[in-house]
């Protein structure tokens, strides 16, 4: 569906050339909610409006539907536009506008007659649940409420594609669920691709089925939603992930260490491990194998469970005493049943 290679988008700026962009590589298949995560600066927004030319790239492909975007005439990108809808952060509806006059803009700017424009807003305003408030203006309803006008708004031209830049990021945290639900629900069933850009990983892991992170204008790791969260590889991929699964276990948990360090008999050593899982693994008996089969002792010192994109995952920190031999042994049987196992020392 969307195919970027190797954009590179630079500026001038009041202390010289500014490269927002270095390289970019991604590819968006059809269907899917792709997400592009970063901190502030990190080129995100950047490169979001390059995929519909709202940014001008200095180099690379922007290849949509088939079609290089760079190599349209302003006539065929007008008209290529129209398949790759757009949803704002601060919404942009014109406050003079009802609800309805808002949505049918794009349809009006296009020439459509109005018996036409009505049949085709009418729907969107019920699909966004907005279809008793087709009168009110902007000032008479709530901030979630005109986020839900503005994606019907991107909706309007039948689009293939719906970009959303941070559309969540004013919102409170009740009414950000509510339009993360609304846009999966365009995802499913209107089979809209949406590429999601934000600054937030509980957005992501609500979401999205794949995820690009991005910094320094460069994609610094990619894959699904549920790899980068249990096995991120990136300095930066896990400073944003902590918000969901801390990287850093709480100094309790040390405390905890040495105390149970001290009660260790004759013959027996003690090893806290971080264990990660997801999907099958998560649902396996492990720990109860380990007791069991291996005579070993296990305090669970810290835990947490959760769920994407109906995948449990999670991460334990174990403590483990016994013989080294079958410590080792444990590691060994964790690891080949798909457990991410990480020594802490």
């Amino acid at each position: 569906m969307i195919e970027i290679r190797d954009l590179s988008l630079t500026y001038q700026g009041p202390k010289g050339p500014v490269h927002a962009l270095r390289g970019i590589d991604l590819q968006v298949r059809s269907g899917e909610v792709f997400g592009i995560i970063g901190r502030s600066g990190a080129g995100k927004s950047s490169l979001v409006r390059c995929l519909n030319l709202l940014n001008r790239p200095t180099g690379g492909q922007v290849i949509v539907g088939g079609r290089d975007l760079m190599q349209l005439s302003e006539t065929e990108l007008r008209a290529a536009r129209r398949d790759i809808g757009m949803v704002f952060q601060h919404f942009n509806l014109l406050s003079s506008r009802t609800v309805f006059d808002n949505v049918a803009l794009p349809l009006e700017l296009a020439g459509m007659a109005k018996n036409e424009i009505r049949q085709r807003v009418t729907p969107l305003l019920e699909l966004v649940g907005l279809d008793h408030l087709a009168d009110r203006y902007p000032a008479q309803i709530s901030g979630g409420q005109k986020q839900r006008v503005g994606i019907a708004r991107a909706l309007a031209s039948h689009p293939k594609v719906l970009l959303s830049d941070e559309a969540t990021s004013a919102l409170d945290p009740e009414t950000t669920r509510s339009i993360l639900d609304l846009l999966r629900k365009v995802n499913r069933e209107l089979g809209v691709t949406v590429v999601l850009i934000t600054h937030q990983m509980q957005v992501i892991k609500q979401i999205a089925d794949r995820v690009a992170v991005i910094d320094g204008g460069r994609i610094a790791e990619m894959g699904s939603v549920i790899e980068v969260f249990t096995r991120p590889q990136q300095a930066i991929t896990k400073s944003l992930i902590d918000e969901i699964v801390p990287q850093e276990l709480p100094a309790s948990v040390s405390a905890r260490v040495h105390q149970l360090s001290q009660k260790l008999q004759a013959g027996q050593v003690g090893q806290l491990l971080r264990l990660s899982y997801a999907g099958e693994s998560a649902y396996q008996p492990i720990l109860s194998h380990l007791i069991r089969e291996l005579g070993l002792d296990l305090s669970i010192l810290h835990g947490q469970i959760d769920e994407i994109q109906d995948q449990t995952f999670g991460s334990l920190a174990v403590y483990a005493s016994g013989e080294p031999a079958r410590i080792e042994a444990a590691v060994t049987h964790l690891r080949a049943g798909g457990v991410q196992v990480q020594i802490v020392h």
